[in-house]
């Protein structure tokens, strides 16, 4: 995976857009709010997850998995892009943009 993978996933849900924020990052928004962050040619991209979900995500695989700086707390985890499968990393997205949206909007997306 590559953060151009990243990129074509999550511009590819409904009304996501991408946004140059803090003049380094790129972050992925759903009506004006973050659901990933990451940058040009990154190895690791930060994804908005559950608590629950970072905590299975940590004990499945530490190596490509980990608590993300600052946010970490609320659920967000990093993910090493070399590492994670490209069925993990759209699920992932697809999830954190669930979480993210309007119900009414979140409810438009396939299961």
């Amino acid at each position: 995976m590559t953060f151009d993978d990243v990129r074509r996933i999550a511009l590819a849900l409904p009304e996501a857009e991408e946004r140059l924020t803090w003049d380094t990052d790129i972050t992925f928004r759903v009506r004006d709010r973050i659901f990933a962050i990451g940058g040009e040619g990154a190895s690791h991209v930060s994804i908005k997850a559950s608590p629950e979900t970072q905590a299975e995500l940590l004990d499945m695989d530490p190596l490509t998995f980990a608590k993300s700086a600052y946010v970490g707390r609320f659920g967000w985890v990093t993910v090493d892009l070399g590492r994670v499968e490209p069925a993990l990393i759209e699920s992932l997205l697809r999830e954190a943009w669930r979480r993210t949206a309007p119900k009414k909007l979140a409810a438009t997306l396939d299961g």
